[in-house]
């Protein structure tokens, strides 16, 4: 009971916290007293004109608005808005001088910042020299009992405090906080501990003891009151705590603000206990206060209230005794820790033995048979409270007496007993425990708010959730948090599908007495169950509790539409499906309401996982997939047999033994999900599955993936292995290419001028040459090597030894010129492209329309052909990036033969070449063929006998015993005339003498040109290599003759044939287990769009293949992104903000500081556009071609400005029909009206594309589109209607954007979104919204400070068409229009479309015209007509969905002739008959028309 009414009140919490963090409208900004005062002290608009500052300002805001306030973070939330921190309080602050007042606000907006998730510390940088001041104030008021600070706070004010100190723990990455935080939690902090214990560390610990040897010895005896006030300031933080904690009764009321503040504290302890640097000293000095014991024990945890505190209180055990060693940072293995226990145990033992002889039992018992709770109890239980104390003061654990300063332990009997029976007793297995838990979500978890929360998560509480944060304990951590977010966060999906499908079904309880449930709906996704059996029950494994398998068989009637019957029927096999029981106690016939808690609507009592083997067919056995056509079963009923966790079956069969109802008896419903959104349980099985096995991540790579060391370590210029030599191959398009590429070095190069052509290599000299011999190094330590090797690396210098070279000529044919690069890459891409071709780790930061995807494709392309041997794995976020790195690669040198795709999603490259698994072997066996064929020609030519072409296999004999006797023998007659004087001589012996004429007969003649003997050589040679070729690639096909069916065929094209794999993440995570079986091997990775992929999803392609003797192969790792654009997608916003979830492992190594690439040419948008976006980026300037080609020199047709912001203030703003559904109905109608504008100018469709924030403005857009224009012939569908964060990585040449939101401005101030938003455009863009809401949002100044720049309302030449002649910087002479609102400009559309229906009508024939085409033949007519009309008429444009489903649809109707011009009469006629109304009739039709939109929306 207590957890259902807990549960109920955290549904109840969350629609209230909705509530109260009520959006802020603009009219209430301008009338509200915050911003009469922000106009007056501190607005940025008013600067100037500024009132003295004044500290009662602060106290009053404080009191009145911060504290007094329901709504606070209302409030917070206004004067944040305001900028109140940036430009009034940090400005202000002095340490001196400042109230609680000021320091508390200043507390409550950083608070209100890390909530919103906006960057937090570049404004405390802008005075740093007061944050040490202000972080000490900060921990005065904390404990004012010892500082300066004598004022009490409130205990709301506390928790603020603890969320503060916890932000900057959480940001060490930041100086400011670093050199803060860690005098808190250094190993002078020990000074705290009681003096036995501190001695027991030490002499452990005996390189601790020698630096704190040197410690007291450095203050002899002379400390400061500051600094040991600093150093047992946590201690004193914990005991307060504990004082609070003990002071909750059992029952009775208790403050929810002591609540909150106890489960913040504990979030504290966590985030403390999760990193290496805090933890190492802090861990023991947690340890020695008991925390755990006496939180375990509190009165808290045993009320209903304490729920979410007995959660994070595991979680905080769980961290202090992790499998790590806090002095070195090495994991721990089961070994490790068994024998860390027996050593607590024994010396339990010998305290027992030495003290207490009615503990003989106990001392002398072997550990394993004392070790659990059970027998601690039973052997201490019997003890009172002074032999419980002279135990744990034996083991120094408490004083031996209660005296200053340690008068703040307990000694009562409760808390030594549960003291040390928690010390002694045996821990399971993390890893244990890991593998058996089940990786289906239960009821239990689906519906815990503190888990699993709602999508109304504010970020105001805390969370029992692990966090991504900069560092992880040890790999095993780092998978470990991993493993639970990704659990948690596909249970949210999954929790969403069951409601929705449950729901739709409508369960209702019987009429009659029977109990039964009446389904009154249906699901496409969910059906009733007939029958449930369990068929098998298999036994354990050796040394498992579970069962080995768990299979059963599931009856459904299938008595729904065709297409979701044949759904039902193509269920694959390991697809996850759900078993669900609802017992409603709702009667027939009542509302499902989703506005109340699902669960009481329908009486949902339990769910569990299950995956599908197969549907079974008449015979009742199981229907296997594969290429036969599947057996067409009679009737509806179907059975399908699955496989149920056999770790919940074994936990619901022990729940069984003690009472609980039967599970396996009581299902009703199956439901399905989508299968791309299915994939959770294969992820899930392969993070397990890593984690049972040693994870071998390469050396030069462990540490930074951890967040610890040097964070430059793996960069190419601190790796041992640094190339000295490197081919460029094609990179540089000439010698002036090369010299531009590399300014700060010295150019060294021995060839004449004229001769200096492409391709290089290129020797750097400040690289050293690497050592033949070891044996002097051996002599030497590592740091002599280290020394020698810097001072090495400073005596030489930065010189380029350039030497150009002739690449071979692979045959005689113009299709045997290899691919040659076309791009100029700039100096900075090209030490990208170095980066990437050396070992170790390379970040490339590349801003929208850098040309990231030509440096990708060139760094695969010189890795290919600098080390043919080496293995490339690509991976991206999307099929889509995956595609456009294809399609690149196909025009460079690269042998296709060396290329695979898998997955799904090749079919979309726009090539007839297919790069899938069977598609490449298609290729293997149809280029065998024709590889045969040439060998059988050459044969011919040769005039060999017998057949040689039949197989690989006799090829190779025939090349062996043929082709290179006959080369040889060539050889030794052309080498006999080399010298000869008489060129008439070594030409004939060419001419006549070569063995291959005859083949090359179909070769450009004369085969042989030149002036000499080389370059007939030359010619002779690259001939050879081209016959060499043929069998060399005859020799690779070899293996696919003895491989006989397509599955072997691909796996070894897999292992052994490509190069260049490419997948995308989901997939290596899907396919892992697989992959390594396979004996799958690479040398270097490639990542696209690392910045987008989720963290886990990132690192597990370093692990798909198998140690080769305990080291990891890989050599390279290449992350290509963009951390400044949207990050990984995550549906949760708790596990979005609170665990910081959507931190890509791209982005956490930027903040930790690892080098990287930053790509600073954009060639996509004009100058003036890039200019909105480019602030964000450390330099980004633009390519040439932005001022030279004629696209970007001319000005947008019609535009008076290539980017505007247009001011949409209509009265009704944005609506929101479904909580997070935004609409807004003004700009979506406006936004078409401008599109319609640009289409009557004559902009093609497949130009423009309109992008908004919201879904629920998507779907309006589309709409109003399909109403107004969607059909029309004249201006048709744009190229697409989509969301912000759904186009990143798209671009369109003119952009409209709809902003939405007129009374918060929402999730823009992302300043990643905004970056997506501004950078889509390339030569025009236009940005609808209220100015009012935008302009002042801080994060967003620099942005709309030049967007308002320019007017706000839209400015048109309305006489231009497109294209223009027009030039950007040409003055404008013609009258400009200015639309003042929506209705303006749909009036303007108006006049300006029938003027176009008019135009149109007088270039038709007259009557006696047509009369005339009628005594044509029909299709003649046809032709000329539509010839005439074409000129004037632009071509229906529609989505391409919708386009290729039209075309599907008439692709075998026979072509019907009509005349298009009978359509235009019809449609003028129509359009004439209605007088054209004014502006103000349009108006009114515009708003029926818009309101009617809006009920369509709503119902949706």
């Amino acid at each position: 009971m207590k957890e259902k009414s807990a549960k109920r009140k955290n549904v109840d919490d969350q629609q209230s916290t909705k509530q109260k963090i009520a959006t802020v409208t603009v009219s209430q900004i301008s009338s509200d007293v915050i911003w009469q005062l922000a106009s007056k002290y501190w607005s940025p608009e008013t600067k100037g004109k500024h009132l003295p500052y004044d500290a009662k300002i602060i106290e009053n805001i404080y009191t009145q608005e911060i504290l007094a306030q329901n709504q606070a973070s209302r409030r917070i939330m206004m004067l944040e808005f305001s900028q109140y921190l940036e430009e009034y309080l940090w400005p202000n602050y002095v340490r001196e001088k400042a109230t609680h007042a000021h320091l508390m606000s200043i507390v409550a907006m950083v608070n209100e910042k890390s909530r919103e998730r906006v960057e937090v510390w570049p404004f405390f940088e802008s005075l740093p020299e007061q944050y040490p001041e202000f972080f000490r104030h900060v921990l005065e008021t904390c404990l004012p009992e010892g500082g300066r600070n004598k004022q009490q706070p409130s205990m709301r004010e506390q928790t603020a405090l603890i969320v503060f100190l916890n932000q900057c723990f959480n940001s060490m990455e930041i100086e400011l906080c670093r050199e803060q935080a860690k005098r808190l939690v250094s190993l002078s902090m020990w000074s705290c501990l009681q003096p036995k214990r501190l001695d027991q560390e030490l002499r452990e610990i005996p390189e601790w003891r020698k630096y704190w040897k040197k410690l007291q010895k450095k203050e002899k005896g002379e400390l400061k009151p500051n600094i040991a006030w600093e150093r047992h300031f946590l201690q004193n933080l914990i005991i307060k705590f504990l004082n609070i904690l003990e002071s909750i009764p059992l029952e009775g009321e208790v403050n929810d603000n002591i609540t909150h503040y106890c489960e913040r504290f504990l979030e504290f302890m966590i985030d403390l206990e999760a990193l290496l640097p805090t933890r190492r000293f802090f861990n023991t000095v947690l340890d020695d206060c008991h925390l755990l014991v006496r939180a375990q024990i509190s009165n808290l945890v045993q009320r209903s209230e304490g729920r979410l505190f007995s959660q994070l209180l595991e979680k905080l055990k769980f961290y202090t005794r992790f499998e790590i060693n806090d002095v070195t940072g090495d994991s721990l293995t089961d070994h490790d820790m068994t024998q860390l226990h027996y050593k607590k145990i024994t010396s339990l033992q010998r305290a027992a033995f030495a003290k207490f002889p009615d503990l003989k039992l106990f001392s002398l018992s072997n550990v394993a048979h004392v070790d659990t709770r059970e027998t601690l109890e039973r052997h201490f239980g019997a003890l009172n409270a002074k032999a419980l104390k002279e135990i744990a003061s034996f083991l120094n654990l408490v004083p031996d007496e209660l005296i200053a300063p340690f008068q703040w332990h307990r000694l009562d009997e409760d808390f030594l007993k549960e003291l040390l029976i928690t010390r002694h007793e045996k821990r399971c297995s993390q890893l244990e425990a890991l593998n058996e838990m089940p990786l289906y979500p239960t009821e239990e978890i689906i519906w815990d708010e503190n888990v699993v929360p709602s999508e109304y998560f504010s970020g105001e509480g805390c969370l029992a959730l692990p966090k991504l944060n900069l560092q992880f304990l040890t790999l095993h951590d780092y998978l470990l948090r991993n493993f639970d977010l990704f659990r948690l966060e596909s249970t949210y999906e999954i929790r969403q599908d069951i409601e929705d499908a449950v729901s739709r079904m409508q369960p209702w309880k019987s009429e009659d007495d029977s109990g039964d449930v009446v389904f009154g709906g249906w699901a496409r996704m969910a059906l009733p169950i007939s029958s449930f059996t369990v068929v098998e029950v298999a036994k354990p494994h050796l040394g498992e509790k579970r069962p080995s398998r768990v299979r059963a068989d599931i009856s459904v009637t299938v008595s729904v539409r065709r297409e979701i019957k044949e759904e039902w029927e193509n269920l694959r096999k390991h697809d996850v499906c759900f078993l669900i029981t609802v017992k409603p106690t709702q009667p027939y016939g009542t509302k499902y309401n989703p506005r109340e808690p699902f669960i009481p609507q329908v009486g949902l009592l339990c769910v569990r996982g299950c995956e599908v083997e197969g549907m079974l067919d008449a015979n009742g056995k199981v229907i296997e997939d594969g290429p036969d056509p599947r057996p067409i079963l009679p009737g509806e009923q179907r059975s399908y047999r699955v496989w149920l966790d056999s770790n919940q079956y074994r936990l619901d069969m022990d729940a069984l033994q003690v009472g609980a109802e039967d599970v396996y008896d009581s299902f009703n419903i199956i439901m399905r999900r989508k299968p791309k959104e299915n994939n959770f349980k294969a992820v899930l099985e392969t993070i397990r599955h890593l984690m049972n096995t040693e994870c071998v991540v390469p050396p030069w790579l462990h540490d930074i993936l951890l967040g610890y060391g040097d964070p430059a370590a793996a960069h190419y210029t601190n790796m041992p292995n640094q190339e000295r030599f490197l081919n460029f191959n094609d990179t540089f398009l000439d010698y002036g290419h090369l010299v531009d590429s590399f300014p700060n070095y010295e150019m060294k190069c021995d060839v004449e001028e004229q001769l200096r052509l492409p391709p290089y290599r290129l020797i750097f000299e400040d690289v050293p040459e690497k050592k033949d011999s070891d044996e002097e190094n051996e002599k030497e330590t590592g740091a002599e090597k280290d020394a020698e090797i810097e001072i090495e690396t400073q005596t030489l210098q930065k010189v380029l030894t350039i030497q150009p070279y002739v690449s071979e000529s692979r045959g005689p044919y113009p299709i045997n010129k290899p691919k040659q690069n076309s791009v100029r890459f700039t100096p900075t891409q090209v030490e990208a492209i170095r980066a990437g071709m050396q070992p170790g780790l390379t970040l490339v930061v590349g801003p929208p329309g850098t040309g990231k995807t030509d440096v990708a494709v060139q760094i695969i392309s010189n890795i290919y052909h600098n080390h043919p041997n080496q293995r490339t794995l690509i991976v991206t976020h999307s099929n889509q990036a995956l595609n456009q790195l294809f399609e690149k690669i196909m025009y460079l040198d690269i042998d296709e033969r060396h290329l695979l795709r898998l997955g799904h999603g090749e079919e979309a490259l726009e090539t007839e070449k297919d790069f899938s698994r069977y598609g490449r072997v298609n290729y293997v066996l149809s280029q065998r063929l024709e590889l045969l064929n040439k060998v059988q020609k050459l044969q011919e030519s040769m005039n060999v006998l017998g057949d040689n072409a039949y197989t690989c296999e006799t090829a190779g004999y025939f090349y062996l015993y043929n082709v290179m006797a006959r080369w040889e023998k060539f050889l030794t007659e052309a080498s006999g005339v080399a010298n000869s004087e008489d060129a008439t001589v070594w030409r004939t012996v060419f001419e006549e003498k070569f063995p291959f004429t005859k083949f090359f007969a179909d070769a450009p003649q004369p085969l042989f040109k030149g002036k000499n003997y080389t370059d007939y050589m030359d010619i002779a040679q690259s001939c050879y290599r081209y016959i060499s070729h043929i069998f060399t690639e005859l020799e690779e096909f070899r293996a696919f003759e003895l491989l006989r069916t397509g599955i072997d065929r691909s796996k070894y094209l897999l292992v052994k044939e490509a190069k260049i794999i490419a997948m995308t993440c989901t997939h290596a995570a899907l396919k892992r287990k697989e992959l390594v079986n396979l004996g799958f091997r690479y040398d270097n990775i490639l990542m696209e769009e690392s910045a987008q992929i989720l963290e886990i999803e990132t690192f597990i392609p370093l692990l798909l293949q198998n140690p080769l003797d305990g080291f990891n192969r890989l050599k390279r790792w290449i992350m290509i992104g963009d951390h400044h654009q949207l990050p990984p997608v995550i549906k949760n916003m708790a596990f979005q903000k609170f665990s910081n979830m959507e931190q890509s492992l791209f982005t956490r190594l930027v903040r930790l500081g690892v080098p990287t690439v930053d790509l600073d040419g954009q060639g996509r948008a004009r100058s003036s556009i890039c200019s909105l976006y480019k602030w964000r980026y450390k330099k980004l300037d633009d390519l040439v071609h932005i001022f030279e080609r004629d696209e970007y020199r001319k000005a947008n047709s019609g535009f008076l400005y290539d980017y505007q912001l247009i001011d949409v203030d209509e009265p009704n703003g944005e609506t929101e029909p479904n909580p997070y559904f935004y609409q807004n109905l003004g700009e979506a109608e406006y936004i078409v009206a401008v599109y319609m504008y640009m289409r009557l100018l004559g902009y093609p469709a497949d130009k423009i594309s309109i992008l908004t924030t919201y879904n629920g403005q998507k779907h309006l857009i589309r709409d109003v589109i399909n109403v107004r224009c969607g059909n029309n012939p004249l201006i048709g569908w744009p190229y697409k209607i989509t969301t912000v964060d759904k186009y990143q990585g798209q671009q369109n040449d003119y952009i409209l954007i709809s902003l939405v939101r007129t009374k918060a401005v929402g999730h823009l101030r992302d300043v990643r979104r905004l970056v997506v938003a501004m950078s889509r455009a390339r030569l025009g863009l236009y940005i609808f919204g209220r100015v009012a809401l935008f302009r002042n949002c801080f994060e967003l100044q620099k942005t709309f400070k030049l967007l308002t720049e320019r007017p706000l309302k839209l400015q048109l030449l309305a006489g231009e068409t497109y294209p223009t002649e027009r030039l950007v910087s040409d003055s404008v002479e013609a009258e400009v229009t200015t639309i003042e609102g929506m209705s303006a400009m749909a009036a303007f559309v108006y006049k300006m479309y029938m003027q176009k229906i008019d135009k149109i009508k007088e270039k038709l024939p007259t009557d006696a015209e047509l009369e005339i085409y009628k005594n044509l033949p029909q299709a003649i007519g046809n032709e000329t007509v539509e010839s005439d009309i074409e000129q004037e008429q632009t071509q229906n444009e529609e989505p391409p969905q919708k386009r290729k489903a039209v075309e599907e649809k008439n692709k075998d109707e026979p072509f019907k002739p009509t005349l298009i011009v009978n359509e235009i009469e019809e449609l003028v006629e129509e359009e004439t008959i209605q007088p054209i109304k004014n502006s103000e009739e349009t108006m009114i039709e515009t708003i029926e028309n818009s309101e009617n939109i809006e009920v369509e929306a709503e119902e949706k």
